[in-house]
């Protein structure tokens, strides 16, 4: 070998050796939705706390991969003997991405904006019960409620939840300022977000140096991206039927999980004919939940019977009630009235649940008279049009938030249910603190709403990714709505 080839070889080492660490230190995920702004404290879109939860904003206590909630910003915490007082010991030193201290006025200010009449929280109804934010010092804030709630340190673990500066506040929709392991750095809208490491972050510093978030929202171009390599992973992967290709791939490892995403036909309980107990009956048995589950999710899916999570241990199996049987539903329909069925809308959002799902839940309803004109629609004109203008008939969504089963006691919820002995029972429920008399509430919720037909409900979301054979950390499970980076590496 020459002296020349042995030059141009350490100038090639030079030249790889550098790339392959900067690939060690960066990952690429692939997301099918783009969040609509940043701010997950004013927006019902999960897709705002999948790129931000935990990386870029952190709350008093956070959820980890198993679901159990932990420590977030605040150390330890003290609750009065008759549960409504919560005194938060903060942790020391930490500071918000642009330099500022994050302290109890923080926290005052993040828990008095959710609760305050104006609020654009999502889920303001969780922290409605809080009557006061007091700051003891700059390292304590105590929290008073005006009940007992046993799910407040649940509830301070929701993405809504995080705690943001006032002094950020204004541009916290297009650049957000938290205290995560991970600053923002860029949005290109219609692409890409992308974050970098945070070197003042107060505890582990992750191994990741970048993280980019792209957007595919095709399910054909998200299997060509994978695998193409194009991207390192892709997290809630929109096309199951591929899932075996990269199983028999070595270079790629599949993590199939649970998550808290009740998959649901949601109903408008205020528009006609739904104000009818009879033709919501109808529609549930209308409904072959396992022919949609193996059509549109080729065969990952769980059937539900009601809101909640088959894996949580007060879960009630109601599928029974509600079971495939069309010649019921033509006679529910008819003694109510539509003996020759009725119109109605079925707006579908982007994911492939809702557009895969859709056809085969229209075709289903076509079968007992019942015509569902589909609408497809994108993310943001489902959150303007259905969820805050409450302009449909049906559709589509999984709600992927922790435990939610009390959206069913806010009457202007989207769905529009309407039951003062459901609200009741909500909170008795929020004042209950023994585990077993809260799971007994929770059955009989449950029980209630699968009677009431309040909504279709189809199956459990399987948390399905697909990731590179080297990347280690990724949550195979989905406690609530994120791509968790803080503990995601690359094996040596």
């Amino acid at each position: 070998m020459t002296p020349f080839s042995l030059t141009r070889i350490a100038v090639l080492a030079c030249i790889i050796a550098p790339l392959t660490a900067q690939a060690q230190d960066s990952v690429t995920i692939g997301l099918q939705l783009e969040p609509p702004h940043l701010d997950p404290t004013s927006a019902a879109a999960g897709a705002i706390d999948q790129v931000l939860y935990s990386n870029v904003f952190e709350g008093l206590t956070r959820f980890m991969s198993d679901g159990s909630v932990v420590p977030g910003l605040a150390e330890s915490w003290e609750v009065s003997s008759d549960g409504l007082v919560y005194t938060f010991a903060l942790r020391d030193g930490v500071t918000f991405h642009d330099g500022t201290t994050m302290d109890a006025e923080d926290v005052k200010f993040t828990l008095d904006r959710a609760r305050g009449e104006d609020s654009a929280n999502a889920q303001k109804a969780l922290y409605a019960g809080i009557t006061d934010v007091t700051v003891i010092d700059p390292l304590t804030v105590q929290v008073t409620l005006g009940a007992p709630n046993g799910s407040m340190l649940f509830n301070l673990a929701w993405g809504d939840a995080v705690i943001v500066a006032p002094e950020s506040i204004d541009d916290i929709k297009i650049n957000p300022i938290g205290t995560g392991a991970f600053r923002f750095a860029n949005w290109v809208q219609g692409d890409q977000i992308e974050l970098v490491r945070n070197p003042d972050y107060w505890g582990d510093a992750p191994a990741l140096e970048n993280a980019t978030f792209k957007f595919i929202s095709d399910p054909t171009a998200a299997f060509a991206a994978m695998m193409a390599e194009d991207i390192d992973a892709f997290s809630g992967f929109p096309a199951p039927e591929n899932l075996p290709q990269f199983e028999a791939d070595p270079r790629f490892q599949v993590l199939v999980g649970s998550t808290e995403g009740e998959t649901i036909l949601s109903t408008n309980n205020k528009a006609e004919p739904f104000t009818d107990l009879r033709v919501r009956q109808a529609l549930a048995h209308a409904i072959d939940r396992q022919a949609i589950i193996d059509g549109a999710m080729f065969g990952y899916g769980t059937p539900i019977g009601t809101h909640f999570a088959p894996h949580n241990p007060a879960y009630v199996d109601l599928t029974d009630s509600s079971a495939y049987d069309p010649d019921k539903a033509r006679a529910l329909l008819a003694e109510a009235g539509y003996a020759d069925g009725f119109e109605t809308t079925l707006h579908l959002p982007p994911p492939s649940y809702a557009r895969r799902g859709g056809e085969i839940i229209a075709a289903q309803l076509a079968a007992v008279g019942i015509n569902a004109q589909i609408i497809n629609v994108e993310w943001a004109q489902w959150l303007e049009s259905v969820f805050r203008g409450k302009d449909f008939g049906l559709t589509i969504v999984s709600h992927t938030e922790p435990m939610d089963i009390g959206i069913y006691a806010r009457p202007d919820y989207y769905f529009q249910y309407d039951n003062p002995e459901f609200q009741a029972l909500m909170e008795e429920l929020n004042t209950t603190t023994d585990p077993a008399k809260r799971d007994a509430l929770l059955k009989q919720a449950q029980e209630t709403i699968a009677a009431d037909a309040v909504n279709g409900y189809l199956f459990q979301l399987a948390s399905l990714s697909v990731a590179k054979a080297g990347l280690q950390g990724l949550w195979a499970n989905s406690p609530t709505q994120a791509v968790d980076l803080t503990a995601v590496s690359w094996a040596n």
